[in-house]
């Protein structure tokens, strides 16, 4: 006896599944047979996903929101439907997209208008990927350019670091004695060493 699944994919764990979660409810989908991957559709490296395909026999069903839900990789997303449909034998509706139907049209014609609208949906949810991509890397870049500053801020300098700073320089203490004296490991304390030179440079050049 065929069964019926529902695939379920969002980029990251706090992105909301309700609008997916719902159209399958309306499908009375078996709630055990609907699969959800939180994580990027960059591949199909996904546990849900994997586990999903595997139960998958010939004459089952599977229902997707929309195509970029099974994923943004042009080339993976073919490979995938070819797996799905050629291979084990499994149907394929794509809500948001009635041509995407492989119970309909099952004719020459019929699969000759479905496999178009595939690659041409996959293109889009991969150049989208590519564009998202493109925007958070100008994001970055612009806000770099503000002064805005990424990562762990920098922990201060210690009270007693001005002191030591300054007895290392003229050779008074070694490098391992001035990071001790500052509880700091040695890389850390040379760090910020040269991060504290750099900046009274600036200033001193700002000054003259």
């Amino acid at each position: 006896m065929a069964n019926i699944y529902g695939y379920i994919r969002v980029s990251s764990r706090d992105q909301n599944v309700d609008r997916q979660s719902m159209a399958f409810q309306a499908l009375s989908i078996p709630e055990k047979n609907v699969y959800m991957d939180k994580q990027s559709g960059k591949d199909f490296d996904r546990p849900s996903y994997k586990r999903m395909v595997r139960r998958m026999k010939a004459e089952d069903l599977l229902y997707i929101r929309s195509i970029d839900r099974l994923g943004r990789n042009y080339g993976e997303i073919l490979e995938q439907w070819r797996i799905l449909t050629k291979e084990k034998g499994v149907d394929i509706v794509v809500l948001d997209m009635p041509l995407l139907d492989t119970r309909r049209g099952k004719d020459l014609m019929g699969t000759f208008l479905s496999d178009i609208v595939l690659q041409v949906l996959s293109f889009v949810a991969e150049n989208e990927r590519t564009n998202i991509r493109q925007r958070q890397a100008e994001g970055i870049a612009a806000a770099k350019a503000k002064g805005v500053t990424f990562g762990r801020p920098a922990l201060p300098y210690p009270d007693n670091f001005q002191k030591i700073h300054r007895e290392w320089r003229r050779k008074k203490i070694t490098l391992q004695q001035a990071a001790d004296a500052c509880g700091m490991r040695v890389g850390t304390f040379y760090g910020k060493a040269r991060r504290y030179e750099n900046t009274n440079e600036t200033k001193t050049g700002k000054n003259q």
